[in-house]
């Protein structure tokens, strides 16, 4: 017998708006690589395609900042999953897992309107929907270092940002 949603209720979790943008930007960081095309030319063929066809949603905002967000900072995401890889490469990992740690390194360097643990515990569960069943505790292994030197590399950001000029009255 099939459990109903009321026995269901203590386990279910809410999928909440920025949940969805972040999976679909992982959907989009994964087709862009598999089809080996710039991600920001993914982006923007599926507004294009949304402006056409109104049966196709448009991109979450959010989807869009994480996935913009992760193509800009692309070398320093990555390299710094790869430094808290052990006995594995970058490539080596299966492409969706590389995918969910892109954006949640992204987000703990630079959503400062994200909690590091809503990052993490974000990645996690986009792991467990979408990956392996190791993949949860290796995403939260890899996510557990990293956020020990968000901070710093938060400061570091923030101390070299170039304030913005007013116009001269």
């Amino acid at each position: 017998m099939a459990d109903s949603p009321a026995d269901k209720k203590g386990s279910y979790k809410k999928l909440g708006a920025r949940h969805k943008a972040r999976r679909r930007a992982v959907d989009m960081l994964f087709e862009a690589e598999a089809r080996d095309v710039d991600v920001s030319d993914l982006l923007a063929e599926r507004a294009e395609l949304a402006t056409r066809d109104q049966s196709v949603a448009p991109v979450h905002p959010y989807t869009n900042t994480l996935v913009e967000g992760v193509a800009d900072d692309l070398d320093r995401v990555d390299g710094t999953i790869e430094s808290y890889l052990q006995d594995w490469t970058l490539t080596r990992l299966p492409a969706v897992d590389r995918a969910i740690l892109r954006i949640a390194v992204w987000e703990l360097f630079h959503a400062t309107d994200v909690p590091p643990v809503v990052a993490v515990d974000e990645a996690v569960e986009l792991a467990k929907e979408l990956s392996t069943d190791d993949s949860p505790s290796f995403v939260n292994g890899v996510l557990g270092q990293v956020v020990q030197v968000a901070p710093q590399v938060r400061a570091a950001a923030a101390a070299t940002r170039v304030p913005r000029q007013e116009p001269e009255a």
